[in-house]
């Protein structure tokens, strides 16, 4: 696997590649040898991979085999994707790239789309030691059907390689323009075969609110943003590079759960229980890993603090700690790969084109939704009045929970109603962070006490050091809360609802 950062411009009959010798200091040109790449893409009858951003070819020519390229974001004009490859022959596409694309495509087959022969010529960047710090290309390409070419176009590439020096990808791009290239492009040689019809908006469109929403319109909004987060982070949490893709699809499906009970009032009951249930099982199966994630990266950030005896004496807590994480992400991955997993993406897409809505979500959205708000903050002030003088960790903990509700019913609400939910809900995350805080001691101090039963002398001295920086940061955090909670519970802040 690697990330492509390159940027795409087009190219006119005459243009000929500029000389490149001293774009960049100890940077040396040298000629590619000419190629010819012929390539079969795949996807959905319905394309649905190529509107989503997500492309899958074959390839021969220059290294054969498979190629997923996901989206990953951008910088600037360059077009940033996560680039994976496998070996196999062309026909049978490999198991691993097909679960890449699970999401996308799920039990729909992927047929050819487009054949593309590119004949590429260029130049290779290389640094002092002789590594590739960007590539150009200029590529001819030619898009067949059947046995003959249906239309040409001419591109040219610069993509960056390993530790390319600052400012290359700017300098490499104004020479080109300079030489006749064409504006930035990022628009992939597929999209350019396929046309209109693979740009088009994928499968769940986010929905943008018109002057006078409906209460509908809202809950579309809010479902389209939730299912949205988890489609596209699904290929990330298959890979297992980043932690943050498991966050991000947690985060989405938590949002949903959230949103789809304060917006409770408005939907089918029968359809909302049903999607709710498969939502907390799914929550359940990334929950695990996240959490492990979380106490992972919590107890090495403490741990490199302490001397180094005592860091060295915690190589079994966390050899412990990264089984657990490997078997969380073993379920994990099976739960995503059964019938059930694409069976609920089925429904949440489904869910985010047409939620099922009473007749009273047909309300303008700015009667409805304020007092669907209030609802959870009323019941998270009930029960921080009924905390005791000095609440158990069970209790703080429920009120985090309540705390995120509101918070997420007021950043539904956000879009409707402006800057003034938006600092609610700023100050309501505020506490939940807090409380968040507190929360994550209290489990890795209570993890770490169950795993150092049985432990040496050496390995129960430092995690009990570890131990120790748990409760003083829960005693912070029982500290810190009440502030956070009188900044989030400040009347000024609620005379929206």
């Amino acid at each position: 696997m690697s990330t492509e950062t390159e940027v795409k411009m087009g190219a006119w009959a005459g243009f000929e590649l500029p000389n490149l010798d001293g774009v960049a200091d100890d940077v040396t040109p040298v000629a590619r040898v000419p190629r010819t790449l012929m390539a079969v893409y795949y996807d959905t009858a319905d394309l649905r991979l190529a509107r989503w951003g997500v492309t899958v070819r074959h390839r021969t020519g220059d290294g054969s085999g498979w190629t997923v390229k996901l989206p990953e974001g951008d910088e600037g004009p360059a077009l940033v994707r996560r680039e994976l490859t496998f070996e196999g022959p062309a026909g049978r596409m490999p198991a691993a790239a097909t679960s890449l694309i699970r999401a996308y495509a799920r039990d729909t087959p992927l047929v050819p789309v487009a054949r593309i022969r590119t004949v590429r010529t260029g130049v290779d960047l290389l640094d002092n030691e002789g590594a590739v710090v960007a590539e150009v290309v200029d590529d001819e390409v030619s898009v067949l059907h059947g046995g003959r070419v249906a239309t040409r176009f001419r591109e040219v590439e610069v993509e960056l390689g390993a530790r390319p020096p600052a400012g290359l990808l700017d300098a490499v791009v104004a020479l080109l323009r300079q030489a006749g290239a064409g504006e930035p492009d990022a628009t992939p040689k597929l999209m350019h075969a396929l046309g209109a019809r693979a740009q088009a908006a994928p499968e769940v469109a986010l929905v943008t609110l018109g002057k006078k929403p409906s209460a509908a319109d809202l809950v579309r909004q809010a479902v389209s943003a939730a299912v949205d987060r988890i489609m596209r982070h699904d290929p990330g949490v298959r890979i297992g590079d980043d932690p943050e893709d498991v966050h991000q699809a947690r985060v989405g499906t938590r949002r949903l759960r959230s949103d789809l009970r304060t917006f409770s009032t408005l939907l089918d009951e029968e359809w909302l229980a049903s999607l709710r249930d498969e939502l907390r099982w799914l929550a359940g199966a990334l929950g695990q890993v996240r959490d492990d994630d979380v106490l992972i990266e919590r107890l090495r950030r403490q741990a490199a603090t302490l001397p180094e005896p005592d860091t060295g004496a915690l190589a079994p807590i966390f050899r412990r700690l990264a089984i657990e994480r490997d078997q969380a992400r073993a379920e994990l991955i099976e739960a995503m790969e059964s019938p059930r997993y694409i069976a609920l993406l089925e429904r949440l897409i489904e869910a985010a084109r047409q939620p099922q809505c009473r007749k009273a979500a047909d309300a303008p959205a700015a009667e409805v939704v304020p007092g669907l708000v209030a609802a959870p903050w009323r019941k998270l002030k009930k029960a921080v009045d009924a905390l005791p003088a000095d609440p158990a960790d069970v209790d703080l903990h429920q009120i985090r929970i309540l705390a995120k509700r509101t918070r997420y019913a007021a950043e539904a609400a956000a879009p409707l109603v402006g800057k003034r939910a938006k600092a609610f809900a700023s100050a309501v995350a505020d506490l939940q962070e807090v409380l968040g805080d507190h929360q994550d001691a209290v489990v890795a101090e209570a993890w770490l006490r169950g795993a150092v039963e049985g432990a040496d002398a050496a390995v129960s001295l430092a995690a009990g050091e570890l131990i120790a920086v748990q409760m003083a940061e829960a005693a912070e955090g029982r500290k810190r809360w009440p502030k956070a909670w009188k900044t989030a519970s400040a009347k000024k802040l609620r005379s929206w609802m």
